[in-house]
């Protein structure tokens, strides 16, 4: 498995419609501005500790720390603390990120460290997967083995790559200490010893991810 190193700046437009290529950003978390309460709202208690000026160390603390908060939440306060100077814990996994190219279109499947799962399809409809029981214990395998490939790497330096071309699977890690990522052809990365059980993981997640969409459409 080898890492990448991004020659562009996000944010990407994948999709073609520009609320999808939205949601496809946020998955990555490049813009915290992004996750902002919109004009007019009250902001929840974790964007009122996400974005609080000056910061406040102690609660932005206790937030990347709650393992019942979104990981992508996690992640951003992390990465608060990390730009207010403060140390963080290393490799921590937050979300996995899948993006496959396909002559059709890009499908992505995300799942994050509270076990929330979000799929974009190829032809851009999107489903978003919460508290789904029969998708724990896959979540959880992903997990696993993503974390044997963050153990081994270590951060980008650069920002996140335009989606992937051609043939190629990229696997992109929130993790407390930055963004991870891999690339390689779908063949090599299936072949990689670190890499391969990612994306057999993936591969067993997104069949139920589909099936789980095609039996709620159903009623």
């Amino acid at each position: 498995m080898t890492t990448s190193v991004a020659m562009a700046a996000p944010p990407y437009a994948p999709y073609a419609n520009p609320a999808t290529d939205f949601i496809y950003n946020l998955l990555f978390c490049d813009d915290a501005s992004a996750f902002r309460s919109k004009p007019g709202e009250t902001p929840t208690p974790w964007q009122a500790t996400l974005f609080s000026e000056p910061a406040d160390i102690s609660a932005l603390e206790t937030l990347a720390a709650d393992a019942g908060q979104e990981g992508r939440i996690r992640y951003l306060a992390y990465q608060r603390l990390r730009a207010a100077g403060k140390t963080v814990p290393a490799k921590v996994l937050l979300g996995v990120i899948v993006e496959v190219p396909l002559s059709q279109g890009l499908d992505t499947l995300a799942a994050f460290s509270e076990g929330g799962v979000r799929y974009i399809n190829k032809t851009g409809k999107m489903g978003v997967f919460e508290n789904v029981p029969s998708l724990q214990p896959l979540v959880k395998n992903l997990f696993k083995a993503s974390q044997a490939v963050v153990d081994r790497i270590g951060p980008a330096d650069q920002p996140r790559l335009p989606p992937p071309k051609s043939d190629n699977i990229r696997i992109t890690f929130l993790v407390s200490d930055g963004l991870y990522f891999g690339e390689g052809s779908m063949a090599r990365m299936q072949r990689d010893g670190l890499a391969g059980p990612v994306v057999d993981t993936a591969t067993k997640l997104l069949l139920d991810v589909v099936a789980v969409g095609t039996k709620s459409d159903r009623h």
